[in-house]
């Protein structure tokens, strides 16, 4: 590789490097040291760039690109996808179970996930049934799962609220939520919003139990069915 060769190369290395690291923010505080550390070799980076050097310019770089890397992965971010996307879900999750989760790891392979948990009188007017957990503790459950970057409480009047507050790039839907996606796509133009709309084909099934209704049929069958003597 030549000379002329290595310096455009790592000129567009860093400049790249530079745009990732702006599209991504890390609340942990061990996360935070690692993106400052790939923050602090892409400036040395571009120090040596300007100075000349551009084979430690190159290696500084890779040095930064490898960090990130391992951020994001560690953060169950693909390192080729398009980082600074917004992935908006919705939805009820009560009871979580395996196929929530699988769900939601979906989702985090278009980008950050912001979930809105539905209110209790939502869920009840939806499914025709008080949610087992109610909404502050579903709210914390979801919290605490690793694809989820963001979640909260959804508005009790107006679902598209919520899509507001986080200006989406995708809506991610399951194959069971009983959305007319041009009538949703419709409704959010009006609101100036034009995310794609994303919907998983198939309830993934790899598990017994993958809906909460039929944990609590099975629960109902088995413990509250059975005949006295």
């Amino acid at each position: 590789m030549s000379y002329e060769e290595i310096r455009k190369r790592a000129e567009k290395y860093i400049k790249g490097m530079k745009e990732r690291l702006a599209k991504v923010k890390f609340d942990d505080n061990n996360m935070k040291k690692i993106y400052d550390l790939a923050s602090q070799y892409t400036e040395d980076a571009e120090y040596y760039l300007q100075s000349g050097d551009y084979s430690t310019a190159l290696v500084d770089i890779a040095y930064a690109e490898g960090l990130l890397d391992a951020l994001l992965i560690l953060n169950n971010i693909d390192p080729d996808s398009q980082i600074s996307k917004k992935v908006f879900v919705g939805g009820t999750f009560d009871i979580i179970h395996p196929g929530h989760i699988e769900f939601l790891r979906e989702a985090s392979k278009l980008g950050r996930v912001y979930v809105s948990v539905a209110r209790d009188s939502n869920s009840e007017k939806i499914k025709g049934r008080k949610p087992i957990n109610d909404e502050n503790q579903r709210l914390e459950v979801i919290k605490s799962i690793r694809y989820v970057y963001e979640a909260f409480l959804g508005d009790e009047k107006d679902f598209l609220k919520s899509v507001e507050r986080v200006k989406p790039d995708i809506i991610f839907l399951g194959p069971d939520q009983k959305f007319d996606e041009e009538q949703l796509r419709n409704e959010l133009e009006k609101r100036g919003l034009h995310p794609q709309i994303v919907r998983l084909s198939n309830r993934i099934r790899t598990w017994k139990h993958s809906s909460s209704s039929e944990i609590i049929k099975e629960i109902v069958d088995r413990y509250c069915n059975k005949s006295t003597v």
